[in-house]
């Protein structure tokens, strides 16, 4: 049974960091894109970061770039998004999602979703 489960999501300040977790179980690790999205109330869901099954590439959304750093460790079967430079306009449910052979934006190509963390960043 393929599982994730993400942590690390909080209540921070503007301009604080924070680094989410998403630790998987249940597939070949080594084998699969993994993504992060987010999703705010009343909002589609949209992506911010995803990294290759050998973690040599990352990409990230326009807002991401330059304060989000996607990595993995493919030892521990877990992929990480540190967060700087939070603005209230990144609060959102954050999730990780798994697909194999797939790194790219598109939400509705993963397969396997986390049940997500909570990012409040307040003024």
């Amino acid at each position: 049974q393929v599982q994730l489960v993400e942590s690390g999501g909080g209540a921070v300040q503007a301009g604080d960091s924070l680094r989410l977790s998403c630790k998987t179980s249940g597939l070949s690790f080594s084998a699969f894109g993994l993504g992060w999205f987010r999703q705010a109330p009343g909002e589609e869901r949209e992506f911010a970061a995803s990294i290759t099954p050998n973690g040599d590439t990352a990409y990230y959304a326009h807002f991401a770039k330059g304060r989000f750093t996607i990595s993995r460790d493919n030892a521990k079967n877990t992929v990480y998004l540190q967060m700087n430079s939070l603005e209230p306009e990144d609060t959102a449910v954050y999730y990780c999602a798994a697909k194999a052979s797939y790194s790219g934006s598109d939400y509705r190509v993963y397969d396997y979703w986390g049940q997500g963390t909570q990012v409040t960043v307040s003024s």
